[in-house]
């Protein structure tokens, strides 16, 4: 398979083009909502009206694309800032420069769909990957809409990435509760290893394991079922065969399901005794099964009134059940309990390791990077795919503000390119890149009440207490709070300051002062949402750098994994070594 169509000078120049842009306008994404009126934010990095925003940034989604100009000297402005003042003048010049440099802006990531096209063309002579035929999991049955998305489509690129490197192992870290290991295993038939920090999290998909053993001998019968109803039909093989073209798989698949009726679910009354049989497994694995999923018995016939070749045929189905049964278990996930760093030995955790894929699916803040930083010191490590998350919790190198790193190995920048410039973000701005301008631009907004009470109670720490800070966080008071004054109570209580010094007529004085400028935060807020993106993209295209500058490292890219919209955070940043000889 050849490399990314980006090269690593080409990635270096899109990494300097992105920071030129920040370096310009991260002052807006690093300024704190909290402090929002106590430091006069808007009139600080501001200089149009709210309206204008709002107006602007409403018009650009309707008209993206289109290059439009407002009539201002584009020679005294950078990106919408004046040169001179530093204050943004003109929204729309923020805007497009802010979509140039997103990662769909700059052209870079790979689809899902390419990568994968791309790993099929190249697996030909490796076999093919068991591929199963009983009926997509509901998302509302299994996990979530989101995390269904996710886990599926996910599993795919993973299990062509363990085809394409010849392995058969997989290492889930961040496993959490096991979704994405379980479905691999189920799918794929591979041999998955959680790892997940939390004992809670390890014991909880140990339970979904054992639970899982159960269905996976009745999901394969049913595979088991469809296949041979398939041939009848003559369909043909399932599986892809080798040289077999994609496009052919995908039509073949495509006859194939509008000639076999799908698995409905029955109501309970109409449960068969094998169903019953289950029904300690989980409902959301009892849903795929019904009726239709599990053959139903034979009658039984006693041994002695079987012909000869009967009973030889039954031995013979017999063993071959068995060994399938070995197989089955074999391939379910095995959760483990670990803290995983750059450091760490996988081989401690692991004593049955051969040649595997490592994945993640949103990993919280240095995790990603650690899992890279591993991918590329550990041999026996063919491939990686990475989505990262919770960027906040990223340790920075070279942020002035910066708190010590644990482990002494910083998450943040990655690649040599970044840290000899000495790139950093900021934690506000790290916070700002986990907001989902897909999201917001569906209609999906910000929920301005409780940024707006938080800042509001900020300026009455100012006046009434003489701090601008406290040690102690406010938390989610808002979601238990019935009004401005009983939020500000509630959170004064927290702070453990005397609440009692003020009244409820000068708590609503406050909030009924502020509320005229609540349209400033929002349309501020805006402005940080539309920087999102080229922050995120920054923080990956240092992860791909990183990548591409190891020499090991034969492909790397950016591949856009999910809807957005579903899941905002829907890059994974994929690896693959050299094949080694086993």
């Amino acid at each position: 398979m050849n490399s990314s169509s980006f090269n690593l000078a080409e990635i270096q120049r899109l990494i300097n083009e992105v920071k030129q842009f920040l370096s310009v306008t991260l002052s807006i994404a690093n300024a704190h909502t909290v402090e929002f009126y106590t430091h006069d934010v808007w009139r600080q990095f501001v200089c149009v009206a709210p309206e204008e925003v709002l107006s602007a940034v409403s018009s650009f989604r309707d008209h993206q694309g289109e290059t439009q100009h407002n009539g201002k000297d584009q020679t005294q402005t950078t990106y919408g800032f004046c040169n001179d003042t530093k204050r943004l003048i003109d929204t729309r010049e923020l805007l497009q420069a802010a979509q140039a440099h997103s990662l769909p802006g700059l052209g870079v990531c790979l689809t899902r769909d390419g990568l994968l096209q791309a790993l099929r063309e190249n697996q030909s002579d490796r076999g093919a990957l068991p591929v199963d035929l009983g009926a997509e999991l509901e998302p509302d049955e299994f996990m979530n809409s989101k995390k269904s998305h996710e886990v599926q489509f996910m599993s795919e690129v993973v299990g062509s990435l363990a085809q394409h490197c010849g392995v058969k192992q997989v290492i889930d870290v961040g496993s959490g509760k096991g979704y994405l290991s379980s479905f691999l295993s189920l799918r794929y038939g591979l041999q998955v290893y959680g790892i997940d920090s939390s004992i809670t999290n390890t014991h909880g998909a140990q339970e979904r394991n054992r639970k899982l053993k159960k269905f996976s001998r009745a999901y394969q019968k049913h595979s088991k079922a469809v296949r041979a109803q398939g041939e009848e039909l003559g369909v043909g093989r399932t599986g892809m065969n080798r040289g077999e073209d994609f496009e052919e798989k995908v039509v073949s698949q495509k006859e194939e399901e509008e000639r076999v009726p799908s698995p409905t679910v029955t109501s309970s009354s109409d449960i068969s005794p094998v169903v019953e049989r289950l029904s300690d497994m989980e409902p959301s694995f009892l849903s795929v099964l019904s009726v239709d999923v599990i053959p139903p018995a034979a009658p039984r016939v006693p041994p002695s009134q079987l012909s000869a070749a009967e009973r030889e045929r039954r031995k013979t189905e017999n063993l071959e059940r068995k060994e399938q049964n070995r197989s089955t278990a074999a391939a379910v996930f095995s959760p483990l309990t670990s803290y995983v760093t750059a450091e760490t030995e996988l081989r401690e955790i692991i004593a049955e390791l051969e040649d595997a894929v490592m994945v993640g699916l949103h990993t919280c803040g240095d995790l990603a990077p650690s899992m890279l930083r591993m991918f590329v010191a550990k041999p026996e490590l063919a491939s990686v795919c990475s989505v990262g998350c919770c960027y906040h919790l990223l340790s920075e190198e070279f942020d002035p503000a910066r708190q010590e790193c644990v482990c002494g190995v910083f998450g943040f920048p990655m690649s040599q390119h970044l840290r000899a410039h000495s790139g950093f973000c900021g934690r506000n701005a790290r916070m700002s890149a986990c907001l989902a301008l897909e999201r917001v631009s569906h209609g999906q907004g910000i929920q301005m009440e409780s940024l707006f009470y938080r800042a509001v109670l900020h300026v009455i720490l100012r006046d009434q207490y003489g701090s601008f800070k406290s040690e102690k966080r406010v938390g989610n008071v808002y979601s238990k709070a019935k009004s401005f004054v009983d939020y500000v109570r509630r959170a004064l209580s927290k702070l453990e300051l005397d609440e009692s010094k003020l009244s409820d007529d000068l708590i609503q004085g406050y909030h009924d002062a502020h509320r005229p400028r609540m349209d400033e935060m929002y349309a501020f807020n805006m402005l940080k949402v539309t920087l999102a993106p080229s922050i995120e993209g920054l923080i990956l295209l240092d992860r791909l750098c990183y990548l591409k500058e190891q020499e090991e490292v034969r492909f790397s890219a950016l591949v856009q994994l999910f809807d957005p919209v579903l899941s905002p955070r829907c890059y994974g940043v994929v690896g693959m070594k050299e094949r080694r000889d086993r």
